[in-house]
This record gives C-alpha cells, structure tokens and sequence, in this order.
C-alpha cells in the first residue's frame, strides 16, 4: 500500500519500507528510485560525480540542477558499518534532521542549499538514507578554487563574513571545512553539506570550536596538495570578516 500527503507544497511519500520527503514543484514527476544514483544514470541525467565517503551525483533534470547524496557512517564505527543507523524515528533520521535544518536556513534567507527531497529506507531496527538539494549554479568548492589561484583579501573577509552570519544566527555546521565552503561566479559565499548541523540558542565556545576545525583544513589541504594558494595570513583576513558579521547589528 502507498500514500500521498500534501502539507503545503511538501509532499510525503510511503510503500512498505520507504519513506520519501519531497518538493512537488522541483519532483512534479516524483517517483522513489529519484533517490538512487542508478536511477539518473539509467536516464543520462547524471552530469558528474564527486567520491568522498561514497558517490555524491550531479544531476539536471527538467531545468533543475540537482545533487544526490547517501549518508555513510565516518570515524571508526564507518570501518564495520557502512551506511546503516538505528532507527528510532522518521524525524530522528539523519536525513529528516538536514531537510528540515536547510528548511529553516531558507526561512534565514542564508546562503545554503535548497532543500528538494529526502528517502528513508527501513530494514528491521536500522535505516539508510539520501538526500537530494538544489545545486549551488556555476560554484566551486574552496579547495577547487585555491589549487587554481587565491583569494584576494575582501574575498576571504566575505567568506568569514558568511561563517559568522551563521553562528549569528545560531547555525552549528558540523563538518565545517574548506570542502564545503562555495564560491560561485558572482563571488557569493555559500555553505554546503548541513549532516549533523544543529541550531543553538545562542553563540558560544561552540563557535570557536567550528572555526579551529576550518582552519585546521586548511593547514591540512596546504599540507596536501602542491600549489595550494592559502597561508596563516589569509586566515586573519576571514575572521576580520567573521569579527564584522557578528559585532553588526
């Protein structure tokens, strides 16, 4: 048996052990293999891939820029475990918790990715999921960007200016690295991959604990790659703009 519920322009989808979440206006065609990269790839609607803890896809479909995304464990429980978590809840799920995350930063008009659909799939006790978002057009990822050429001082104020509009706002990014920091063509600053992200009452030590692990990336990234266009003082550049954004008012 399967059920369609509409609440506002959000449409809910179930079938014995599937769940899906999604926007009819981007999904007007919807159907639950959407959440599955051999899906697209069977309609050569896949346009790239980028590997990281899986296959992240890019997609087009209808005018739309799409990107799907499985959630796979990390740390050391990601080495016997692959992609399965204990399902206590739909609202508890990882994915739930990101789509409504991403909801509320559009309800803050801040720049992060469209929230289009999410599926979760139940076996037993455990669950896996995805999640497809609007992709951010012409951008490119900070650590695409430096290996190619720097930033120029305004533009690494921007980038900590956008970092503590989110703290402002009381944005925890949990996975806060130069991998999900996006510069698209007109030089706006957006933040991606929202896995884990909370919303906190108010600023606090949690910040400062945000902003040691983005600068840690970078020392990482520089380490790394050859041609890596970053040092210490682009750093005090981004928290002069981080200093701006959350002193203003």
């Amino acid at each position: 048996m399967q059920r369609f519920v509409k609440q506002s322009s959000l449409n809910l989808f179930q079938q014995g052990a599937i769940t899906c979440a999604y926007y009819g206006d981007i999904l007007a065609d919807f159907e639950p293999g959407m959440f599955s990269g051999v899906y697209w790839q069977e309609k050569g609607l896949v346009t790239g891939t980028a590997t990281g803890r899986g296959t992240t896809y890019f997609i087009e479909h209808q005018g739309s820029k799409l990107v799907l995304r499985h959630y796979y464990r990390g740390g050391l429980i990601g080495k016997f475990i692959d992609d399965s978590y204990v399902f206590t809840s739909m609202m508890n799920t990882r994915a739930a918790q990101e789509f409504r995350l991403l909801m509320h930063l559009q309800s803050l008009n801040l720049p992060a990715p469209v929230p289009v659909g999410f599926a979760v799939r139940r076996k037993g006790v455990s669950y896996s999921a995805d999640i497809l978002t609007e992709r951010i057009a012409e951008s490119q990822d900070l650590v695409g960007y430096l290996v190619e050429k720097s930033l120029t001082t305004g533009q690494w104020q921007d980038v900590g200016a956008t970092i503590g509009q989110f703290h402002q706002s009381g944005i925890f990014h949990h996975d806060l690295n130069c991998h999900n920091i996006m510069l698209d063509k007109q030089g706006k600053v957006w933040l991606i991959d929202f896995d884990q992200g909370k919303v906190k009452t108010a600023m606090g030590s949690w910040c400062h604990k945000n902003l040691e692990r983005l600068l840690r990336s970078f020392r990482k990234e520089r380490e790394r790659l050859s041609g890596f266009q970053w040092q210490e003082s682009d750093w005090q550049a981004l928290m002069q703009g981080y200093q701006r954004a959350i002193t203003s008012e």
